[in-house]
């Protein structure tokens, strides 16, 4: 299937895996690219070595193109644009929108930049400046998130730009292929549905409780780090929810210091990326302490296994999701029933 995306990232099948803390390292994202699909590696959880180390192991595994997530408030940014450039990666990604200076030199360096928007005000505003496609995520989706569906977010974004737009939020499947296709976008990005996968990272019994969810087994709640973070319900995150404003604080700086630790940063560094991340926000002090905290709850249940004491992003198709097949399997079984709902479409028709 030939579209906007695959043309522009030289994949064959227009699906993207998208950057998940401890979950999108290279084992995920070379099976990814192996299948014919997008892996993009998500480097927020790593220091800049085990990015370099992550690179370098992906290239050993595939020759086909792969991305990288990049913070664009991270104090070594510039740092970790600079190795994607010199190990010639296809694509940096963004989850917070980066300013020009990183999209001008990642383009004057052959690397693709794609945002993350959740609203049709922001694509408008990155393509402006220059970004190969933007990904739209609806409310639906896992991790940060907004409150407006794929279905009315995705047309809005479509008719505001003209660069390749891919889809996020609710796709699991061919039907949700095809019918993101049908909005116009270029293609689509999957997080939970890579994250119950047979080369998932993720231990088997974290992995049963997202099988095990149903529909309204998510919740987007704003203790996790401050803004709305879709994760599954359990009974950690009930507790974080009636928590009161000492106990948060109190925690969110244990965890501050346990991340600051866990990711080689000296104290001045963790207070630049803390003042970086209330640029543009409003976010107390609290906030900012929980927001620097959320690599260790994601690092407790996605690689230790303790998800009672930790948080599990979500997106809210985990309740459709009933099975752990191969990334292989998974990008073969979409693109069949791509293929075969194209054919009912043409019988339609």
């Amino acid at each position: 299937m030939r579209t906007a995306l695959t043309e522009l990232l030289g994949c064959r099948h227009p699906i993207v895996q998208t950057g998940m803390g401890y979950v999108a390292g290279a084992g995920l994202v070379s099976a990814v690219a192996e299948a014919g699909g997008f892996g993009i590696v998500a480097s927020a959880t790593m220091t800049l070595g085990q990015l370099e180390a992550t690179i370098k192991q992906i290239k050993s595994k595939t020759h086909n193109p792969f991305g990288v997530n990049v913070r664009a408030d991270a104090p070594d940014a510039s740092e970790r644009i600079d190795l994607l450039i010199r190990e010639r990666v296809r694509l940096a990604s963004f989850a917070l929108a980066p300013d020009r200076d990183l999209i001008r030199r990642c383009a004057d360096g052959g690397v693709l930049t794609m945002p993350s928007v959740g609203a049709r005000r922001h694509a408008e505003k990155v393509a402006a400046w220059g970004v190969d496609a933007v990904l739209v995520q609806g409310g639906e989706g896992g991790g940060h998130t907004g409150p407006v569906p794929t279905t009315l977010l995705l047309p809005q974004v479509v008719d505001a730009v003209d660069i390749p737009v891919v889809a996020a939020g609710g796709f699991f499947d061919g039907r949700g292929l095809l019918a993101a296709l049908a909005y116009g976008a270029a293609g689509v990005a999957m997080g939970t549905r890579f994250l119950l996968t047979s080369d998932s990272p993720v231990g088997l019994r974290v992995k049963q409780l997202y099988l095990d969810a149903d529909v309204t087994g998510t919740v987007v709640t704003t203790r996790v780090d401050g803004m709305p973070h879709r994760v599954l319900r359990t009974p950690y995150i009930q507790g974080l929810e009636r928590s009161g404003r000492v106990s948060a604080l109190v925690r969110s700086a244990r965890h501050a210091v346990a991340f600051r630790r866990l990711a080689g940063l000296s104290w001045p560094q963790l207070l630049r990326a803390g003042r970086a991340a209330r640029h543009g926000r409003e976010l107390t002090w609290a906030q900012t302490l929980m927001a620097a905290g959320t690599p260790v709850l994601l690092r407790t249940a996605m690689v230790e296994g303790r998800p009672e004491f930790g948080v599990m992003s979500a997106g809210q198709v985990a309740g459709m999701i009933d099975d752990l097949p191969s990334c292989a399997e998974l990008i073969a079984r979409i693109m069949k029933e791509a293929d075969d709902g194209l054919g009912r479409l043409t019988a339609v028709r």
